[in-house]
């Protein structure tokens, strides 16, 4: 059985940036959350410093990872987040992480 993928991205930005960071991050959403292998696709925003946004991903496995970045919202993404941000990511694998579901 394959383990689920977590990946947790960090945007910060750029000067003059913020409100068409938000509104990239905004318009993948519905196209992410779609995605036959995604679990999971969350945009949070950092309270003390309101242009930086948190990507909170959950994908299936592996594969499902290689799917989502094959899309054409994730490669306009790619083609567009230099100009709008400051990006790290954490592709992550689990170790011990509980099963919320009912």
């Amino acid at each position: 059985m394959s383990a689920h993928v977590k990946i947790t991205a960090i945007l910060t930005a750029r000067p003059d940036k913020a409100e068409g960071l938000k509104a990239l991050l905004l318009g993948m959403a519905p196209h992410c959350r779609s995605e036959q292998g995604n679990l999971r696709w969350d945009i949070w925003q950092d309270q003390s410093q309101p242009s930086r946004y948190v990507l909170d991903e959950l994908y299936r496995d592996t594969a499902a990872v290689a799917a989502h970045r094959e899309t054409p919202h994730y490669k306009n993404y790619r083609a567009r987040i230099e100009d709008l941000a400051d990006r790290s990511a954490l592709v992550l694998s689990p170790i011990e992480v509980e099963d919320l579901r009912p």
